[in-house]
C-alpha cells in the first residue's frame, strides 16, 4: 500500500480553501492582459503594410524582413530572459517589456524611412522577448494548481485576442485618420495604459510571494540533494522537441498573419478590406478553441493526442483553401475556422511543456522553448513574402498546412518521451 505524505496530503487538500477564486482570477486576468499586449505588438507593423508600400514603395520581401528583425531579437532575448527571470523575478522584467512597447510605437510613428521602422521593430522585439518566461513563471508560482489549466487557457486566449485586435485597431485608426503614423502613436498609448494597470496591481504579480512556496522549497531541496548546472536542462530531448514544435507551428501562423489577406485577395478576387478580416477571424476562432481546450487539459492524460487531432484538422482546412476550389467568401470562412483547431491545442501544448520542465527551471525552459516561436516567425516571414512576390499564392496555405503537420510529429515525440518517463517509476515500484 503506497505511503501518504501527510504534509503533501494536507497541502493539496486545502489548496482550494487557501486561495480564493478572486485572487487567482486577478493574477490570471492581469497576466492575460499583459500577454495580449505582447501579441498586439507582434502586429504593430503588418496591418500597416499597405500604407507603408504606398508611402515608401517597399516590397513584401522588405516588409518581411521587418518581421524577421522583430523575431530575431525576440528569440535571442527570450532564451536569455528565462535565466534573468529565474534570477531576479518576473515582475520587473514585465514592466521593462511594456516600456519597450511604448517606445516602439513612438519610434514607428515618427519614422522617416526604412531605418526608423527597423528600430521600431527591434524595440518591439526587445519588449516581446521576456513575456513567455515572465507569464508562465507568474502563473506557475501564484495560481493554485487546480486552476492552472484555466490560467493557461486565458493566457492563450488573450494572446489570440491581441493578434485579432491589432489589425482592426491599427488599420482602423489608419483608415479613419488617413495616417499610419497616428495609428502607431495610438499603439504606444495603449502600451502605456497597460503598464499603468500592471504597476497599480503589482502585488498580484509578485512571483517571489506566491502561494505555492512549499513547491519552491521542495524543488530547492531536490536541487540541494543533486545539484545541477543551470544549463543541464538543455540536455533533455523533450526541451528541443518542444522547441521544434513551436518552430513548425509558428511558421504556419506567420503565413496566416502576414500574408493570408493578400493571398486570398489574389486567389479569390475578394477586396482587401474584406480579406483583412481573415486574421481577426482566425484568432477569434482560436480564442474560442482555447476556452474548450482549457477544460480538456484536466481531463486528458495523453495531451499530444489532443494536439495532433486538432492541428491536423486545421492543416486539412488550410489545404482546402489552397486548392482554390471554394467560393470566395467560403474560403475566407474556412481559413478563419482553421484557427479553432490551433486554439483547442493551445492549453494542452502549454501543459505539455510544464510536464517536460524540470523543477526550478521554469523560466529557462519556457524561454528556450518559446524562442522556437520567434525563430519560426523570423525565418518564415521572408520565405512566404518571397512566395507572394513571385505569385505563388496557394503556397501560403499549402505551406502553412505542411508546417502544422510537422509540428504534430514533434508533439507526438514529446508525448512518447513523457509517457516513458512516467512509466519508469512505476516499473521500479513494481519491481
Amino acid at each position: 500500500m503506497p505511503k501518504i505524505n501527510p504534509m503533501t496530503s494536507a497541502s493539496s487538500g486545502n489548496s482550494s480553501a487557501a486561495v480564493p477564486f478572486r485572487q487567482d482570477a486577478r493574477t490570471i486576468g492581469l497576466v492575460g492582459l499583459a500577454h495580449g499586449s505582447s501579441h498586439f505588438f507582434h502586429m504593430l507593423l503588418p496591418p500597416l503594410f499597405p500604407w507603408l508600400i504606398a508611402e515608401f514603395g517597399f516590397s513584401y520581401s522588405e516588409l518581411g524582413v521587418l518581421v524577421s528583425v522583430f523575431f530575431v531579437i525576440s528569440g535571442v532575448g527570450q532564451a536569455l530572459s528565462g535565466f534573468l527571470v529565474d534570477r531576479v523575478g518576473a515582475r520587473p522584467i514585465m514592466f521593462f517589456a511594456l516600456s519597450s512597447f511604448a517606445a516602439s510605437g513612438l519610434v514607428a510613428g515618427t519614422a522617416q524611412g526604412y531605418g526608423g521602422l527597423v528600430v521600431a521593430a527591434a524595440l518591439a522585439g526587445l519588449g516581446n522577448a521576456p513575456f513567455h518566461p515572465v507569464d508562465f513563471t507568474i502563473l506557475n508560482k501564484r495560481v493554485s494548481p487546480q486552476r492552472l489549466g484555466h490560467g493557461f487557457a486565458v493566457h492563450g486566449i488573450s494572446g489570440n485576442l491581441g493578434w485579432a485586435t491589432a489589425p482592426v485597431f491599427m488599420a482602423g485608426i489608419a483608415t479613419a485618420t488617413g495616417s499610419w503614423r497616428t495609428a502607431s502613436l495610438c499603439g504606444a498609448a495603449f502600451a502605456l495604459l497597460v503598464l499603468a494597470i500592471m504597476v497599480i496591481n503589482r502585488d498580484a504579480l509578485d512571483d517571489r510571494q506566491g502561494e505555492w512556496a512549499h513547491q519552491a522549497k521542495g524543488a530547492a531541496s531536490a536541487q540541494a540533494a543533486k545539484p545541477e548546472h543551470p544549463m543541464a536542462f538543455l540536455k533533455l530531448p523533450s526541451v528541443w522537441l518542444c522547441f521544434s514544435f513551436f518552430f513548425w507551428s509558428t511558421c504556419a501562423l506567420s503565413a496566416i498573419q502576414s500574408f493570408a489577406s493578400p493571398a486570398l485577395q489574389s486567389m479569390y478576387g475578394l477586396p482587401l478590406s474584406l480579406t483583412a478580416m481573415v486574421v481577426t477571424g482566425y484568432m477569434l476562432c482560436g480564442a474560442g478553441g482555447m476556452v474548450v481546450g482549457g477544460f480538456l487539459v484536466g481531463r486528458v492524460q495523453r495531451l499530444e493526442k489532443v494536439i495532433s487531432v486538432c492541428l491536423l484538422g486545421s492543416a486539412a482546412l488550410l489545404a482546402l483553401v489552397a486548392t482554390g476550389l471554394l467560393p470566395g467568401m467560403a474560403a475566407l470562412v474556412v481559413a478563419s475556422i482553421a484557427g479553432l483547431g490551433t486554439g483547442l491545442a493551445g492549453p494542452s501544448r502549454d501543459m505539455l511543456i510544464k510536464r517536460a520542465a524540470p523543477p526550478g527551471a521554469t523560466g529557462r525552459v519556457y524561454g528556450t522553448v518559446y524562442s522556437g516561436l520567434d525563430l519560426g516567425f523570423c525565418l518564415a516571414a521572408p520565405v512566404f513574402g518571397a512566395m507572394l512576390d513571385r505569385g505563388m499564392t496557394s503556397g501560403i496555405f499549402f505551406g502553412s498546412a505542411a508546417t502544422l503537420a510537422l509540428s504534430v510529429v514533434s508533439a507526438a515525440f514529446v508525448g512518447v518521451g513523457l509517457a516513458a518517463r512516467m512509466a519508469r517509476p512505476a516499473a521500479v515500484t513494481a519491481g
